[in-house]
């Protein structure tokens, strides 16, 4: 199966042994998924009694070293193509998960292996993109992802949803009739509330934050900001996140171009977490003009750093930021402009919105939603234990 594994373990030593948990963590590459396994699976395996081994390919090493000393590492060789990571994934973990007598199998992503025993599926990408999407070949993909997704949740023995929206969104019109197998967990945030630094004055910025897809909607937040830049003639728009759809990145840096906004929209490209901080932490205004988001990790991140935020009014949005911003109609640039000029013009509303952004993003955390998760693995442990 091409393993090369750091960590082996014998089943039958520990007769009262810890739950043993394998993360199905393949699919972790960029963005919110590489987020989440980096953060709560450390946490998850310092809780007394889990037993957590972390499945990853060997190039993906790089993106979590160090690994936490008390998560178990697997490392493995396979080809990693689409439909050979899919094979892989599909008959390959189910052995392996059973050869090491697994009690729970925990896949960060919305599919995973379908014939796995106890089996968890997270349910954190919004298929519903398919919606937004004109091309062929991504419609397409997301169709896929959309199948992938009905057949894990359908076959899993518990689903785990980071949003109420995630959880209605994902079950396809069958809420009715999975609700009792789907948890809702939400992410945390290791943000947190620190200083501005003296250029944030000096060189005022709006802030956008995420990878680069067309769901983003940042094509509608440049027309937007061009309406802005007429009222705030010193302002620029920082985009900061990794390019993952280079067409829709050309579709973008069009619309700059044909608005005259060469120099006031800058993007980044990926930048560490530190200096994620810093732009959260300076920045005049955040924006976070997304059509569709299961969660939304920059949108908390912004709340826990007290920036004032306007953000889109659908999806997950209204249910993570509540009352500690300004919401828009993301298809609507007047409006998504009129929002980030009221908050440019008002200092006072602004340090209202950051303190109750700071507020609310105590709420969410990474503590809380490992003993949640684990509290999702005791019952399925439990359900097993019944059915004995």
């Amino acid at each position: 199966m091409g393993n090369f594994t750091i960590s082996t373990t014998n089943a039958e030593t520990n007769p009262a042994r810890k739950i043993r948990v394998v993360v199905n963590g393949i699919h972790a590459k960029s963005g919110g998924g590489l987020t989440y396994i980096r953060e709560l699976v450390p946490r998850l395996a310092r809780l007394d009694d889990l037993e957590v081994h972390l499945f990853l390919h060997r190039e993906q090493f790089p993106l979590f070293y160090p690994i936490d000393e008390n998560i178990r590492p697997h490392l493995f060789d396979y080809h990693q193509g689409s439909l050979s990571t899919l094979a892989w994934e599909q008959f390959a973990v189910p052995v392996l998960v059973r050869e090491m007598a697994a009690d729970i199998v925990f896949s960060p992503a919305n599919f995973g292996p379908l014939m796995a025993r106890n089996h968890i599926v997270l349910l954190r990408n919004a298929v519903s993109v398919i919606k937004v999407e004109s091309r062929f070949f991504a419609k397409f993909y997301w169709l896929i992802l959309g199948l992938a997704t009905l057949a894990s949740v359908l076959s899993a023995k518990r689903a785990i949803a980071v949003s109420n929206y995630a959880k209605k969104d994902l079950t396809f019109g069958l809420l009715k009739y999975l609700q009792r197998k789907i948890d809702v967990v939400y992410h945390g945030t290791s943000f947190g509330r620190r200083e501005k630094t003296v250029s944030a004055e000096v060189n005022p910025f709006v802030l956008a934050v995420s990878d680069i897809y067309i769901q983003k909607n940042f094509h509608t937040l440049v027309v937007a900001f061009a309406r802005v830049v007429d009222r705030h003639p010193d302002i620029k728009l920082i985009i900061a996140g990794q390019v993952i759809d280079n067409s829709y990145m050309k579709y973008i840096e069009g619309i700059v171009a044909g608005q005259g906004l060469a120099e006031k929209v800058i993007f980044l490209g990926r930048v560490e977490t530190e200096e994620l901080h810093r732009l959260y932490r300076d920045c005049r205004v955040f924006v976070f003009p997304s059509l569709i988001e299961t969660f939304g990790n920059p949108l908390l991140e912004a709340m826990a750093e007290g920036a004032a935020i306007t953000c889109s009014n659908c999806a997950a949005m209204p249910e993570i930021l509540g009352d500690a911003g300004l919401m828009f109609d993301p298809n609507k640039p007047e409006d998504i402009a009129e929002k980030i000029n009221t908050l440019l013009a008002d200092n006072d509303l602004r340090t209202t919105l950051s303190e109750r952004a700071i507020e609310r993003a105590k709420s969410f955390t990474w503590e809380q939603t490992a003993e949640q998760t684990r509290k999702v693995f005791q019952s399925v442990i439990g359900d097993r234990e019944e059915n004995r």
